[in-house]
């Protein structure tokens, strides 16, 4: 049975994290020589190529499988290293174990982020965050990608456990001079298909299915790209277009009359769970409490007749 270097493994996930042999080299403290012939010994030990050489240096489905091995084992070493301190007294600790999640975008600007503080502050632990749609996370954890994700997807992928966050609340706003520019006779599927929308990025679905959900059908949408919370926020309080924004990051530009909702009452709730690998790790499960802990207090639970299906 063939049985790989943890040192091997280590490097091959630094390369992926970091992006480069030179990055992943300053975090391995060696030199890149020393890297690349890591690497190179480990595809030859398995007859695979396990990082597609570029800039950035890109992961190959195995190379993402031995990644997240390799990641899962600094995270149970970091367990022991906590209940067994004299092993690390007599012996050589490892390197900082690194938990890597994706979450949306939206998330991260709204109500994850103090959790993660709180968190890194109890833990010598690095958090490397991925961001992307909440209905595409999911796909992270079944390439391998991450240990943990916030998603729409309530089926746990295979080797994942999935809870129930909460929802956020999303409302249609734009700014009082753009309504007042594109809906002067009021908010129609005609108006719409002419006025710009905001979306994140090519994922980003929101603005198609609340139109689809107001007016029973599909409109066709222009759209800006704009892919940043607070720019996308931006965008609109500068006239730029009209788009679904989290009801708690933009409750002051409402308040204030920057923004205005489009459709009072009509707005759109995506509920978001967590999935996290089902491998018993208290770091993992220390984590994933924090996260519990904080869409508790900052997610709506109420029953909603507004939910994305």
């Amino acid at each position: 049975m063939l049985m790989l270097d943890p040192n091997l493994l280590g490097t091959v996930a630094a390369v992926i994290r970091e992006g480069s042999f030179e990055r992943a080299a300053h975090t391995l403290h060696v030199t890149a020589s020393a890297v690349s012939q890591r690497i190179r010994q480990i595809e030859e030990q398995l007859g695979v190529i396990l990082i597609v050489r570029g800039a950035p240096c890109m992961a190959t489905d195995m190379g993402m499988r031995l990644c997240r091995h390799a990641e899962t084992v600094a995270m149970l070493e970091h367990d022991l290293r906590v209940n067994l301190p004299h092993f690390v007294l007599h012996g050589k600790a490892t390197t900082r174990s690194t938990l890597r999640v994706v979450v949306n975008a939206d998330s991260l600007a709204t109500w994850l982020m103090e959790l993660i503080a709180a968190f890194a502050a109890k833990t010598d632990t690095l958090i490397d965050i991925a961001v992307d749609d909440q209905d595409q996370t999911e796909e992270w954890l079944r390439r391998g990608q991450a240990i943990a994700a916030v998603t729409s997807q309530s089926r746990p992928v295979q080797g994942f456990r999935a809870r129930r966050l909460g929802q956020l609340n999303y409302v249609a706003v734009a700014s009082p001079r753009f309504v007042a520019r594109w809906f002067e006779n009021g908010v129609t599927a005609d108006a719409l298909a002419q006025a710009p929308c905001l979306v994140f990025n090519h994922k980003d679905q929101l603005q198609e299915r609340w139109a689809s959900s107001v007016f029973r059908r599909n409109v066709a949408l222009s759209a800006h790209r704009i892919p940043a919370p607070h720019a996308f926020l931006e965008a609109a309080i500068r006239d730029l277009g009209w788009g679904m924004h989290p009801r708690s990051l933009i409750e002051p530009s409402l308040l204030d009359g920057q923004l205005v909702e489009m459709l009072p009452g009509r707005g759109l709730d995506v509920v978001l769970y967590w999935q996290w690998s089902a491998i018993r790790a208290p770091l993992l499960d220390s984590l994933s409490e924090h996260i519990f802990r904080a869409a508790a207090n900052e997610l709506d639970h109420s029953a909603s007749s507004r939910q994305l299906k």
